[in-house]
């Protein structure tokens, strides 16, 4: 009799335990599957008679804002294979530049360095240029990886290599 009792309890607890599970599983296969519509937008872009598109393009500056070159002192430099840069500087502003780098303009700030060297960021687009009195470079902190490097102004490569080189970043000459 006691056997009985505790195969039927066993029994029931395996009904009681499977049962939720059917349940649910029938449940699930009964309802109708839903599926997202991928819908893509086609942007047009309007032109105003016949203006022309400005050949350098200006970061949006979100975090470092739009540089202004109007009044800036211009420092070309020329790199290893090729890469060609330009620096613009503003008097008024010593804690930012602005890079030409390819066809962009961008903003770039002043970060603090224990070394002396020149070091400018934007971290939005993870440009970092750090200038020593012989060379300079650009890096892609994004991407860990050398965009231009062996940048020198012409100043620098006319100065001879044992004399100590000009600034990276030339002041302005008050005169």
């Amino acid at each position: 009799m006691k056997k009985t009792l505790s195969l039927l309890g066993l029994l029931c607890a395996s009904l009681i335990i499977t049962a939720p599970l059917t349940s649910f599983a029938q449940t699930s296969a009964d309802q109708p599957k839903t599926t997202k519509k991928i819908v893509k937008k086609k942007v047009v872009k309007k032109t105003l008679g016949k203006k022309a598109i400005p050949a350098v393009e200006a970061d949006d500056g979100e975090d470092e804002g739009t540089p202004d070159i109007k009044v800036d002192v211009a420092i070309e430099y020329n790199c290893e294979l090729g890469n060609k840069l330009t620096i613009y500087r503003n008097a008024a502003d010593p804690k930012h530049i602005a890079l030409r780098w390819g066809k962009t303009l961008h903003r770039l700030t002043n970060v603090a360095t224990t070394t002396g060297a020149d070091r400018f960021e934007n971290h939005k687009y993870g440009l970092v240029w750090i200038g020593i009195p012989a060379k300079g470079m650009l890096l892609d902190s994004k991407k860990g990886q050398q965009l231009a490097n062996e940048c020198k102004s012409p100043e620098q490569n006319a100065a001879p290599a044992t004399a100590p080189a000009a600034n990276l970043i030339a002041e302005p000459v008050h005169g």
